[in-house]
């Protein structure tokens, strides 16, 4: 095999072990932010607040990018072209996928905000949610009080019995310990990460059409070698 095609087997080698290591780092980080966000524990059942949902992604796309960066070390090293093909169609999926959400989060930003502002509004309309501990949870997790503040309470028919405890940070009697409301806290929460995850996207959409490129090039190279030497 001549130098140029070693050459590239290599770089495509060490590039998806490095894209590895940035998938690990991206679960690693996911799971720091979901043990940061916690759990909700709901009629004696435990599970993850609205706002796990962007850690949990992270997660998941960091698999992806480790199983995919896997396929294309193995694709190099064994020079593979179904290997490499594989790993060359994975890619491209994952980043048209990539792509098609970053573009959705920098031309409907206003959308998102007011979609996410929604799932507050439709927990707090239900008086299932409400009664039934779900919106109790979410207020321990967000650290936030009513939907859009604990005027929101006063207006509830069973307010005789006071805020709940969930919506103060100590005691309740005191003003200055009530939290603001669960819709913008929710809303500003979710819009930052939504911001991380653009740009961390933009990133990663550049690097894997690097190791696409090289995927197709390598492929491309050791079909025609095989060929040319009677394989």
């Amino acid at each position: 095999m001549d130098c140029g095609t070693s050459m590239v087997k290599y770089i495509l080698f060490i590039f998806n072990t490095i894209v590895s290591i940035i998938g690990i780092l991206g679960i690693v980080f996911g799971v720091i932010i979901l043990q940061s966000v916690g759990t909700i524990e709901v009629n004696g059942q435990t599970g993850f607040p609205p706002q796990a949902a962007m850690p949990i992604l992270m997660i998941t796309l960091g698999s992806l990018v480790v199983f995919i960066s896997f396929l294309g070390c193995c694709g190099a090293i064994r020079e593979s072209v179904c290997m490499m093909m594989s790993y060359a169609v994975c890619l491209l999926v994952l980043l048209i996928l990539q792509l098609t959400i970053v573009v959705l989060l920098f031309t409907n930003k206003e959308k998102f905000d007011t979609a996410m502002g929604e799932v507050i509004d439709k927990a707090w309309a239900s008086p299932e949610a409400r009664e039934g501990g779900v919106f109790d949870a979410i207020q321990k997790s967000l650290h936030c009080c009513g939907s859009n503040g604990a005027q929101d309470y006063v207006s509830l028919s069973f307010f005789n019995s006071g805020l709940p405890s969930s919506c103060c940070d100590g005691t309740c009697t005191n003003p200055l310990n009530i939290y603001g409301g669960c819709r913008a806290k929710f809303v500003d929460f979710m819009s930052g990460s939504s911001e991380k995850a653009k740009y961390v996207g933009l990133g990663l959409i550049v690097v894997e059409l690097v190791g696409f490129i090289f995927a197709c090039c390598l492929a491309n190279n050791v079909r025609n070698y095989k060929r040319r030497n009677g394989y």
